[in-house]
């Protein structure tokens, strides 16, 4: 009974001032429902990068190209490529040579670039891959319709394109119907020799609109350079991966003929590597958008002081004539406690629960859109909005409710 009578009491309290404590909750609300969000949408979104990943395999390292002096992972290395900085030094004889290692099997080669593509009256700007033949016998992705290219025709630098499912129905209306017309690429004609299945977009980019030919055909015909930006070689027995990176970080610096590994102008990884710096990453962002969403909660924490002092004011007699009917300071702190509490904790039910509806149907929006975006039911989100809610309720209820505990019966009684 005498843990009930403060919360009746405070219950009848937030009852009486109906708007005030609607108030207190939205803004309580509000921080918990970002907090749900953030952390489950950072779920997500890491879920499906992982996901979109291990499509590819993971039985592979990457060589990609890096400026020199900058960290594998830094946003230095990052930004001087999106700048233009160009790394010319990648080439396919560092291929044939990391081809000879022992522990990897097969590789293929390659490099991006950018073109419009046409058709008659229609246009289409397409994402160029020139790769190495071996590329279509390793990577997931099918060829629907045709037949991909081979070494003779690499090494002849011939005009034939492997076109994506989107793209041949653009040009053709049936992709059924594109193998063997012709398109043009930039001002020169490719004659389409097959047509990719259906991929959708990973990493925001297009694969049923982008076109694939052999890589001495983009460096030569349309590009103008000899050299590549990525190499993918599958390794054999995947218990020596980390002993293979090292083995093929010293084949490209024999290759470059790099002495101080700060100078490296590539960069070695296995796709293990790259999952965990991408969980790394994306949960090190959902975590500080958590951080900043719980700012708003600590807002609502001093919204709720501010009302629990006005509270205290206005029942002043109150609690002057309870104490002097013989309430403890005990009872009188805890009245008020709780009434901050009670106001805490639904905002933090309501937010959990707005919350999640929330995400749900951003998982929906994005799936409509065509990108595997699971749901993540988080109880670490839960967890830390609850408790969150809860000690805001505590810490910033405490002095109110002490000071409304620490007056005098006769002084209260006299501020009626």
């Amino acid at each position: 009974m005498q843990i009930l009578t403060p919360l009746k009491i405070a219950y009848k309290a937030i009852k009486i001032h109906k708007v005030r404590s609607f108030l207190t909750v939205l803004g309580l609300m509000i921080g918990v429902v970002s907090i749900i969000i953030v952390i489950n949408l950072g779920s997500g979104i890491n879920g499906f990068i992982l996901n979109t990943v291990e499509v590819f395999g993971t039985d592979y390292l990457e060589i990609e190209i890096k400026v020199p002096s900058t960290s594998a992972t830094g946003s230095e290395n990052a930004m001087g490529l999106a700048q233009g900085i160009s790394i010319t030094t990648l080439t396919m004889d560092d291929a044939e040579a990391v081809a000879k290692h022992p522990n990897i099997t097969d590789y293929y080669a390659g490099i991006i670039g950018q073109d419009i593509a046409s058709f008659g009256s229609e246009n289409k700007t397409t994402m160029l891959w020139g790769m190495t033949p071996s590329f279509f016998g390793l990577y997931n992705g099918e060829i629907e319709f045709g037949r991909a290219f081979d070494e003779s025709e690499n090494n002849s630098q011939a005009r034939v394109a492997v076109i994506g499912h989107g793209l041949a129905e653009k040009f053709f209306g049936d992709a059924t119907n594109a193998v063997n017309n012709r398109i043009k690429i930039g001002k020169k004609s490719f004659r389409v020799i097959g047509v990719m299945e259906e991929q959708g977009s990973m990493f925001f980019m297009d694969f049923d609109n982008s076109t694939y030919m052999p890589v001495q055909t983009l460096q030569k015909q349309i590009l103008g350079i000899n050299h590549i930006q990525f190499i993918i070689a599958y390794m054999k027995d995947l218990s020596q991966a980390e002993a293979t990176v090292l083995d093929v970080t010293g084949i490209m610096r024999d290759q470059h003929e790099i002495t101080d590994p700060n100078k490296d102008d590539f960069l070695v990884i296995t796709m293990e590597q790259a999952m965990e710096m991408v969980g790394s990453i994306t949960g090190g962002i959902t975590l500080l958008l958590a951080a900043l969403a719980a700012i708003s909660l600590l807002v609502g924490g001093v919204g709720i002081m501010n009302i629990m002092y006005v509270s205290v004011a206005e029942r002043t007699y109150e609690i002057g004539l309870r104490k002097a009917v013989g309430a403890t300071n005990n009872d009188i702190m805890w009245q008020f406690l709780w009434e901050a509490v009670f106001l805490t904790v639904t905002g933090g039910i309501v937010g959990i629960i707005i919350g999640e509806i929330i995400s749900l149907g951003a998982m929906y929006g994005a799936n409509v859109t065509g990108l595997d975006w699971g749901y993540t039911f988080s109880n670490f989100g839960i967890i830390l909005g609850v408790g969150f809610s809860c000690a805001t309720g505590l810490i910033f209820g405490i002095y109110p409710a002490k000071k409304a505990a620490d007056l005098e019966p006769v002084d209260a009684l006299q501020k009626q």
